[in-house]
């Protein structure tokens, strides 16, 4: 089966979840999602919608591991790695979200908000040690 793909069985709630993510209800696009998560954990497409809808509803601890479950299925994923970042700098977790965000932007120093993400944490590190 492609990475991509998802059973028959999950496509329903795996749909309706991508589509509530899309239209901005992420808390009930949580509930579809983990659903489909819990049925094929190992399919790329549902922990990183999971992880979207976790973080947009506010669910910071969920969405870090989520994205660390994506990030174990995918361990060059940018994306995954700005998401854990944002995630853990959203939880107070300035550690890790500082060394996901500076591997995102080695992976991607192009993209300028992954880089503007890192300096933004990185300034909060060193606020709260000075």
């Amino acid at each position: 089966m492609p990475e991509d793909s998802v059973p028959d069985g999950d496509v329903y709630e795996y749909q309706r979840g991508a589509g509530l993510l899309a239209e901005g209800h992420p808390a009930a696009a949580g509930t579809l999602l983990e659903r489909a998560a819990a049925a094929e954990p190992a399919l790329r497409s549902i922990p990183g919608a999971l992880a979207r809808a976790q973080h947009d509803a506010g669910r910071y601890d969920d969405a870090m591991l989520s994205f660390q479950a994506l990030i174990g299925i995918s361990p060059t994923d940018d994306s995954a790695h700005v998401g854990l970042g944002l995630s853990a700098s959203r939880a107070g977790e300035l550690q890790p979200a500082a060394e996901h965000l500076a591997l995102a932007v080695a992976m991607r120093p192009d993209l300028g908000h992954y880089a503007r993400a890192l300096r933004g944490v990185r300034a909060r590190r060193a606020a709260g040690s000075a």
